[in-house]
């Protein structure tokens, strides 16, 4: 490992403050709204000066940005890896499954801010976040063409567009209920909507 790879005391509370900053991003985002937060709100939300933000982020949008874009590659690399795991097709897609699951539960406010503050970001950040929403569409597809063979790709797109909203809709609208249940539930759901009988 080199130099430039190593990780030192310094870069690493540097990591831990931007992973911070991001975290609190998504609460007061949620709560507020991309336009209701201010550059000193952030800071504060992590104990540190709005003028101090600016040593990781370029300012509010930068930070909008890397988390949007974050998630997305995110779900990405994660489902690849979930496909490359299994033996088989439709253990992937259930795999596929759990993962988005344990995502929608872990990620709500994430979830309310790439739902309303999306168009927030400039074109150029935007334009990625949508080709890595694409991407994780697209891997989906492929798991259920495998699992449907001769079925029509656009209407297996459909059946994971509607799995995506169904699993990142209902967590809020779940907040009250035990999380084994709501995960059993949403479980449940999603596998019926992809044609897969439950466990």
């Amino acid at each position: 490992m080199s130099s430039n790879q190593r990780s030192t005391p310094r870069s690493q509370a540097k990591a831990d403050r931007r992973g911070a900053l991001l975290a609190a991003a998504a609460d007061l985002f949620a709560r507020a709204g991309f336009n209701g937060v201010t550059v000193e709100d952030l800071g504060a939300a992590v104990g540190m000066s709005g003028p101090a933000v600016y040593r990781h982020f370029s300012g509010k949008q930068a930070v909008l940005a890397a988390l949007l874009i974050g998630v997305s590659d995110d779900l990405v690399g994660g489902g690849r890896s979930v496909v490359a795991s299994c033996p088989d097709a439709e253990s992937a897609l259930r795999a596929l499954v759990d993962f988005h699951v344990d995502f929608a539960l872990a990620n709500p406010e994430v979830i309310r801010v790439q739902d309303r503050d999306l168009d927030s970001l400039a074109h150029t950040e935007r334009h990625q976040v949508r080709l890595l929403q694409r991407e994780y569409v697209e891997l989906w597809v492929q798991v259920l063409q495998r699992v449907h063979p001769g079925s029509d790709a656009a209407a297996l797109r459909i059946r994971a567009h509607a799995t995506f909203g169904l699993l990142n809709s209902t967590p809020h609208s779940a907040r009250d209920s035990a999380p084994p249940a709501v995960r059993a539930l949403l479980r449940e759901m999603a596998l019926a909507a992809l044609g897969l009988a439950a466990d």
